[in-house]
């Protein structure tokens, strides 16, 4: 099977502390550190454009070259600038197949409940372990035809073949309750049961003065 991943060509970081990383943000790239597998930690910059497109999925697979050399990491922590909508920095950590991770993905509904039913999401993620060169963008609910009551728990999630979770098996994901209508009624007249107009209003306001 093909390995989905983003291919980010990277540079070794000489420079260091907050003085060079504004240097590196203004000349175009996102500072990073890559951890793993008992190596020492390598700070390296990743090309800034390139780099905030592929980490827009925190789960990312990226496949980071540099020269002759190439390895997969996973995103662990993203610095975002939210008012520049921007990627700060980013912890990397090396990943191999095989190697198991745990990761958080969307939660994804299928189907519609019962008529006159609605469902809500008590979570949108959920935390979930797979092979790290092989992680799930979403994991799946089904509430077809659910009625109040039958709510949707941690054994009900519909999981890609190998993905597993830890969760307890009373973990609430979804609440579904029949649709309430709820009557706000309308400011009526005591005697006639007719809405009063402005004029009326206006008038009986003076008779009161």
């Amino acid at each position: 099977m093909a390995i989905d991943y983003i291919e980010l060509a990277v540079e070794t970081r000489t420079d260091f502390g907050k003085g060079a990383s504004r240097r590196a943000r203004r000349d175009g790239y996102i500072p990073a550190v890559l951890y793993g597998h008992g190596e020492e930690p390598r700070h390296l910059l990743l090309p800034r454009h390139e780099g905030f497109l592929a980490l827009r999925n925190p789960n990312q697979l990226l496949r980071l070259t540099e020269g002759d050399n190439s390895e997969m990491a996973l995103p662990k922590d993203i610095q975002r600038n939210p008012l520049k909508e921007e990627v700060d920095h980013v912890d990397l950590i090396l990943v191999r197949r095989g190697e198991r991770v745990t990761v958080d993905v969307w939660i994804e509904v299928i189907g519609e409940p019962a008529p006159e039913h609605a469902y809500v999401l008590d979570v949108t993620s959920i935390p979930v372990e797979a092979d790290a060169l092989d992680l799930p963008e979403h994991v799946q609910i089904d509430v077809t035809d659910r009625k109040a009551g039958e709510h949707v728990y941690a054994p009900d999630v519909i999981l890609p073949e190998g993905v597993t979770i830890d969760l307890e098996d009373d973990y609430l994901i979804a609440t579904v309750d029949e649709i309430v209508e709820q009557d706000l009624g309308e400011d009526t007249d005591d005697a006639t049961g007719e809405v009063p107009t402005v004029a009326e209003e206006a008038a009986a306001a003076e008779d009161a003065e």
